[in-house]
């Protein structure tokens, strides 16, 4: 009985020296500055990241140190992933959580293409399965991958006005997929409320339908209009690139999707 309690004392002792020495590494990667070239390829290539408050740019930095130890890049179609790919891809996906608590936990690997790619599709209706091969600019898998092609993903993030980006589209389903599944309902903040996060984003989805249907165009696109979790993808971009059409037009979508991540982007320069 003795050696069993010593057994057990021992495994515990491991276990939470293990979880301090993690949890001290966490917080010196995200205490860690990047390097001023760094921030000059980051800046060069996501120019959004120009406009954060100094203050969100220093958690940046660190967000995005800690992501580049957690996540693995690998080219495909023979793609060499060079820094820049790297930097470029990790800011945006940090950018979403700069300010909150929110993180990728299970994420490891993102898989990079030259240019878009093919991707099976299965659909089962009844008894009837069918695939289909479609052809993709992004996908975010639950608990990852994240599978990009890097010539949108290039282009989304150097037009940063244009509320059209692939890699802030599939890091919001990453975010979406916490919950426990993608489903247009992620993990809200504190003092959020599920049943007006459920009033507002219905309500409007319905509207971007109808929208939709009558062939009017809004500033949430109208690929937003095939699912709840596409919807939520979509007012992302939307969120994070044309903030003020979206708060104008939106503005119940807006101000949820502010209390979600903590940011006002049309307060930044």
């Amino acid at each position: 009985m003795l050696f069993f309690f010593i057994a057990l004392a021992l495994i515990f002792g491991f276990v939470l020296y293990r979880y301090r020495s993690k949890s001290r590494a966490r917080q010196q990667l995200l205490s860690t500055p990047l390097t001023d070239e760094q921030r000059i390829l980051i800046e060069q290539q996501v120019p959004l990241v120009r406009r954060l408050p100094l203050d969100l740019r220093v958690k940046l930095d660190g967000k995005v140190n800690l992501f580049l130890d957690q996540v693995r890049f690998y080219g495909c179609d023979g793609l060499e992933v060079t820094e820049e790919m790297e930097l470029a891809i990790a800011a945006q996906a940090c950018l979403l959580i700069v300010n909150s608590d929110l993180w990728y936990d299970h994420l490891t690997t993102i898989l990079i293409y030259p240019d878009a790619f093919k991707s099976r599709q299965r659909r089962q209706d009844g008894y009837v399965v069918s695939e289909k091969e479609i052809v993709r600019t992004g996908e975010s898998w639950d608990r990852g991958p994240v599978i990009l092609s890097w010539t949108h993903s290039k282009l989304g993030a150097l037009n940063d006005h244009d509320g059209q980006n692939v890699v802030l589209h599939e890091f919001a389903h990453q975010i979406d997929d916490l919950s426990g599944g993608t489903n247009g309902v992620p993990i809200l903040s504190d003092g959020q409320s599920f049943a007006e996060w459920e009033r507002v984003f219905l309500a409007a989805y319905d509207t971007l339908v109808r929208a939709v249907e009558s062939g009017r165009s809004t500033v949430i696109d109208a690929y937003g209009a095939t699912g709840h979790e596409e919807f939520f993808a979509v007012s992302v971009e939307v969120f994070f690139e044309k903030p003020r059409d979206l708060k104008s037009e939106a503005p119940e979508v807006y101000d949820q999707l502010a209390k979600l991540f903590r940011l006002d982007p049309v307060t930044w320069g």
